[in-house]
């Protein structure tokens, strides 16, 4: 835990909070700025500033628990669609360092924009782009 990190006071409990769920690794909470009516925020625990720092355990369990949470999320919300969501860096949009996914419910009437424009690529492109991911 990190003594300067709100999310880290938060998902232990030092900050009240709007849970929906907690156990030893994770809180869930409602988002103070929503996106959409029941906007939650999965919170780890331990500290880690981004997806890069999270450990492997910790990603996993968070992935599973999305899955449970955006499950029981719907059958209440009675939304219809749901967006997960995290981001990795000002640039991406993250403006908390705390590792933190987003649960969005969304509504055929909302006004959530969570989108791009497509862009286009060539074959050529996509090749030598897998080598270099790869490593070739």
């Amino acid at each position: 835990m990190s003594d300067q990190c709100i999310f880290c006071k938060i998902a232990n409990g030092m900050i009240p909070s709007a849970t929906l769920y907690e156990d030893e690794e994770f809180r869930v909470i409602l988002d103070l700025n929503p996106a959409a009516r029941g906007h939650a925020l999965i919170l780890p625990k331990e500290h880690a500033a981004n997806i890069y720092e999270l450990s492997e355990h910790a990603a996993s369990e968070v992935f599973v628990l999305a899955k449970k949470m955006a499950a029981k999320m719907t059958d209440a919300l009675h939304c219809d669609g749901f967006n997960i969501l995290q981001n990795n860096g000002e640039v991406a949009g993250q403006t908390v360092f705390h590792f933190h996914m987003h649960l969005i419910p969304r509504y055929e009437s909302d006004q959530v924009s969570i989108g791009w424009k497509p862009g286009e690529t060539t074959q050529e492109e996509l090749n030598d782009l897998v080598k270099l991911i790869r490593g070739e």
